[in-house]
């Protein structure tokens, strides 16, 4: 029997067309560090032609200057025998600094302490980087990565249970991901690996036959609430062993292929995948189905490949693949295939069918170990290369950690009966930011102006940004609280506070009645006040930034960058009038570039930008 079939085979492989090239791609340029990167590189080959060294370069935190190059104190001990001349590390440092290759980026360099190499960049270049994203688009400051086509697995819900807080982070986690690889213009392959295959299927249709033996409508009625009946037919597998045999069998007969046992488990994984579908809809997360079925046919020609490389061994009468410990259990004692087994029919699939570059996996910290070995079988088996060659293609684990509950433990109902769902959750969430957005227009004379539909579109959008941006501003692998009153409110690093950020903005362009778009391209920017330089400087890192997150695959950095923004942008505003000045028109260009940046890291972030609170 064939789940995936040589139809999905061929048919599936490229579900998604190739990212255009548009004008902005086209005009892309590299982000400020890795410019700088070159530039000192350069340096480097001068002063220590005969070593290979990597530049270090790290954005400045003394105030004094822009980036910093802290290559003198590493690189002293390893020069100091044969370049005589330089007698310590300012000295080095000193070296390094004048040697730079002359560049308009750069307006002035000094040397301090034992050989930190402070840069500054020309406010004229970093005014005129501005302008031309203005001109040519965000994109423009897209990352250039060396990669074309990444297959994302995230999100990944089970089959006959609905989704819950536990699915949060997986499902926002790796829709960021994906937005950004999608950014730096790579095709992304976003792939749901839900659970739809297995021993509990035998268990639901068994339970399905003996309640509605005759009536199909009466039984897709039944299963239309599936968490209960899965609740029913798990009870009835636990305290029945009669019932627990023959739910066995079904689960042979479900394998076999036969007809009346694949039209219930259709027909289960499609409600099931109907609920799904409604809450990625209001998460506005877009994700292809490829579920565990998927693999099953390729499951026996990968096995092969790796017995015959001898990789898959006997052990207590299980099949193993050695070499990380505990061993890779690949097929039972009972001859049934498992997780690790699908698993590397998928890693398989990817690599050789859809010629992935980039795999990765975003799951719980819990599942670091399986796939770790997974990823080691694979490089025995030649798929993947060695760690150490830093080549592709390659598997990456994105791991995260739990959403607690006020009281730090696991965050369940109230009636400790499970995880909260996730559609209440974001009900609750959409709830309470209608109440509070009326309660705060109702208190400044606002609300006659907005309709019911701006009401709820709004409110929606601050709610479920805010369930989004509490989980992403978080470091991933750590555990967090989950809480509506820290999550909406309008103090601090939250969306709600960063929306009414990006609002205010909007309201100062549309204040001065000055289009925009028209002065962009017949206006220019200065960046005369230290105000305006540090917002300008911020606001060219976003693209250093991004290439980052690419790298690390961290997505708590994009939240850090947007909130500093907002605070420049704050102190800007507070020191340096903007409507009515003689520096109108570039502070108005200043403000734009701003708001584009910011709605850049909320579309990134999945979050809805509002023009108006």
């Amino acid at each position: 029997m064939s789940m995936g079939g040589e139809a999905a085979f061929t048919s599936s492989s490229t579900p998604h067309s190739q990212p255009q090239e548009t004008e902005a791609i086209q005009c892309r340029v590299e982000s400020v560090k890795r410019h700088l990167s070159r530039l000192v590189v350069k340096s480097l080959c001068a002063v220590a032609a005969d070593f290979d060294v990597e530049p270090m370069l790290e954005v400045s935190k003394s105030g004094f200057s822009d980036y910093q190059c802290n290559n003198a104190m590493s690189l002293f001990p390893r020069i100091r025998e044969s370049a005589t001349n330089l007698g310590n590390p300012n000295a080095v440092g000193q070296a390094i600094a004048d040697n730079l290759p002359p560049s308009r980026i750069v307006e002035s360099t000094s040397v301090v302490g034992p050989g930190y190499v402070n840069i500054v960049l020309s406010s004229d270049w970093i005014a005129q980087r501005i302008q031309d994203m203005l001109i040519h688009g965000i994109e423009s400051w897209s990352p250039i990565l060396p990669v074309k086509r990444v297959v994302l697995d995230f999100s990944s819900p089970n089959i006959a249970k609905e989704m819950h807080v536990g699915h949060i982070r997986s499902t926002i986690i790796g829709d960021t991901l994906a937005r950004i690889f999608e950014f730096a213009n790579i095709e992304v392959l976003r792939r749901n690996h839900v659970g739809d295959w297995g021993t509990q299927f035998g268990m639901l249709i068994q339970c399905l036959f003996e309640k509605f033996p005759n009536g199909e409508e009466a039984a897709n009625q039944a299963i239309g609430d599936l968490q209960n009946f899965y609740r029913d037919a798990k009870k009835k597998f636990d305290e029945d062993p009669d019932f627990k045999g023959r739910a066995q069998q079904a689960v042979v007969r479900l394998q076999r292929g036969e007809d009346r046992y694949l039209a219930a488990w259709k027909s289960i994984c499609q409600i099931s995948r109907n609920g799904f579908d409604l809450v990625y809809k209001r998460l506005n997360v877009e994700l292809e189905e490829k579920g565990e079925s998927f693999y099953n046919p390729y499951i026996p020609r990968v096995l092969e490949e790796l017995t015959g490389k001898g990789l898959i061994t006997e052990s207590k009468g299980a099949r193993v693949i050695e070499g990380r410990k505990p061993p890779l259990i690949v097929v039972k004692r009972d001859g049934g295939f498992n997780y690790a087994s699908t698993d590397l029919a998928a890693l398989w699939y990817r690599l050789n069918v859809e010629m992935a570059e980039w795999i990765i996996y975003v799951t719980d910290v819990g599942q670091q170990q399986h796939f770790h070995s997974v990823f080691s079988a694979a490089r025995m088996a030649g798929w993947l290369p060695d760690q150490k060659e830093e080549k592709y293609p390659k598997a990456s684990h994105v791991g995260f950690g739990f959403v607690l509950g006020a009281d730090g433990s696991r965050f369940r109902t109230r009636s400790s009966d499970g995880a909260v769902r996730l559609v209440d959750l974001l009900d609750e969430a959409k709830s309470q930011s209608l109440a509070q957005l009326i309660k705060r227009l109702t208190e400044n004379g606002q609300i006659a102006k907005w309709t019911d539909e701006e009401l709820d579109k709004t409110s929606e959008a601050i709610g479920y940004g805010a369930v989004k941006y509490a989980d992403l501003k978080n470091n991933r692998l750590t555990d967090y609280k989950f809480s509506y009153e820290q999550m909406l409110t309008d103090k601090g690093n939250t969306a709600v506070y960063l929306q009414y950020a990006h609002a205010r903005i909007c309201s100062i362009i549309q204040k001065s009645n000055k289009d925009v778009e028209e002065l962009k391209m017949t206006e220019f920017i200065t960046l005369g006040h230290p105000d305006e330089r540090s917002l300008g400087l911020h606001l060219i890192q976003f693209a250093e930034v991004v290439e980052q997150i690419c790298d690390d695959l961290s997505p708590h950095r994009l939240c850090d960058y947007l909130y500093t923004l907002s605070e420049r942008f704050s102190q800007f505003y507070t020191n340096c009038q903007v409507v009515g000045s003689p520096e109108e028109t570039s502070r108005l260009l200043l403000c734009q570039a701003t708001a584009i940046v910011m709605r850049q890291c909320f579309h990134l972030l999945g979050i809805t930008p509002v023009h108006k609170l």
